[in-house]
């Protein structure tokens, strides 16, 4: 089950959460995994900031953290905050509109607890050509 929750108080435009969740689910199986229970927590710079502070050690922003509930590889859950602020931030600097910079960031996750990493470039370069396979994958789904 995919789930989203929202501690912030702007509004994500054209955000239909089962289109996301379709699409989502999609991108689990085609990873050759099972859905189990994904929370999304859409918040603020703040929020995420505390976040990663307290459990990462890290002083800095970021757009998502992504922290594993499950104790089986084959089965997918787990927590995704996402910092709405960031989003816009992105959007703006990258010149991408705002709910493509979304979709990336919601996969990146869903990558994370899949298994896949960005620490090194390799990770890196394959982190983000899987987020652009999945984002292909989502114009063609809607």
């Amino acid at each position: 089950m995919i789930n989203f929750t929202y501690l912030f108080n702007k509004n994500i435009e054209n955000f239909v959460e089962s289109y996301y969740k379709k699409w989502l689910k999609k991108v689990i199986h085609s990873e050759e995994k099972k859905l189990g229970n994904i929370q999304y927590i859409f918040c603020d710079d703040n929020y995420l900031l505390n976040i990663n502070t307290t459990y990462l050690n890290h002083d800095t922003l970021t757009d998502i953290i992504t922290f594993s509930t499950s104790d089986n590889i084959d089965i997918i859950s787990g927590e995704i905050y996402i910092s709405v602020d960031r989003i816009i931030e992105n959007s703006n600097i990258h010149s991408s509109v705002f709910n493509t910079e979304l979709s990336r960031v919601m996969v990146h996750g869903i990558l994370h607890l899949v298994g896949y990493d960005d620490h090194s470039q390799i990770d890196k370069k394959l982190m983000r050509s899987k987020e652009d396979y999945y984002l292909l994958l989502q114009a063609e789904l809607f």
